[in-house]
């Protein structure tokens, strides 16, 4: 039997269940793969290289500083794709529900293990000595680590924000659930990934020549300014791109109350 939201879309021409099965599946194969594909990534390049994005100069062209640390914004280039998997499991909370979007969340977890794995069985293994790679694998250990806890804490709180923010205000104003969930986990994720990949990993390695904390703040600050506005930039195709989605898969709206919510017409459309 075709999903209750089928008359929504009357419009439309019908489809059969096993064109929808595809459809939907699919569609979350794309995501979950785009999610979990940049995921890795990201653990891999981790803190190897920060790319400065502004610095702050004085009257007199000098970086300016603060309590002693320049004013040097830059972020680990492991951060530059992360903003992208809170726009993924957006786009799977909404289309498919809550349990889906822990389930990806701990398939992530997993993979962060298989990504550690293959690190250390290729260094502990007999073979040429590269120093590229004992580079990369000291620096992805230490990320990676940080960035398991932070990553698991942060995403399964952005999960459980946006539809906290979904059934309070009833399945409307989905700008606020895409940037309320998405803002508050990576504030919660930027700094575990600061302090413990420092205090933890060792493996951020600041300055010993300036304070600490101003480094770590400014650390913590630099990346969460970054994923913030990345965020708020990515509510354009998340706006654009869900009621979208919900029309190609056949399910209710994102304006939908929640008691008939994506994740209910997809169970109904392949059960």
């Amino acid at each position: 039997m075709l999903p209750s939201s089928q008359h929504r879309y009357d419009s439309l021409p019908e489809l059969s269940e096993g064109v929808l099965y595809r459809r939907r599946e699919t569609t979350f194969l794309i995501l979950s793969g785009i999610f979990l594909g940049t995921l890795a990534m990201l653990n891999i390049l981790g803190i190897t290289r920060f790319i400065t994005l502004y610095e702050v100069t004085d009257s007199a062209g000098e970086t300016a500083e603060w309590r002693g640390v320049p004013l040097v914004f830059a972020v680990a280039i492991g951060v530059l794709p992360y903003p992208i998997t809170f726009l993924c499991t957006d786009f799977i909370s909404e289309l498919y529900g809550r349990a889906r979007a822990n389930r990806v969340v701990w398939v992530g977890f997993i993979l962060n293990l298989w990504v550690m794995f293959i690190l250390w069985i290729g260094g502990v293994l007999p073979g040429s000595d590269s120093e590229v790679f004992t580079s990369v694998r000291t620096l992805a250990f230490g990320a990676v680590t940080a960035s398991m806890i932070a990553y698991l804490v942060a995403q399964l709180i952005d999960v459980h924000v946006f539809h906290f923010w979904k059934k309070l205000t009833k399945g409307k104003h989905l700008w606020l659930r895409n940037n309320g969930s998405t803002l508050v986990s990576q504030l919660v994720d930027t700094t575990a990934v600061i302090l413990i990949t420092h205090f933890y990993a060792d493996a951020l390695k600041p300055s010993p020549d300036h304070a600490l904390w101003p480094q770590l703040l400014l650390f913590i600050a630099t990346g969460y300014v970054f994923k913030a506005l990345v965020a708020l930039v990515d509510t354009v195709p998340f706006y654009l791109g869900a009621p979208r989605l919900a029309k190609f898969l056949r399910v209710p709206p994102p304006d939908a109350l929640p008691s008939t919510s994506g994740a209910a017409a997809v169970e109904a459309g392949v059960g």
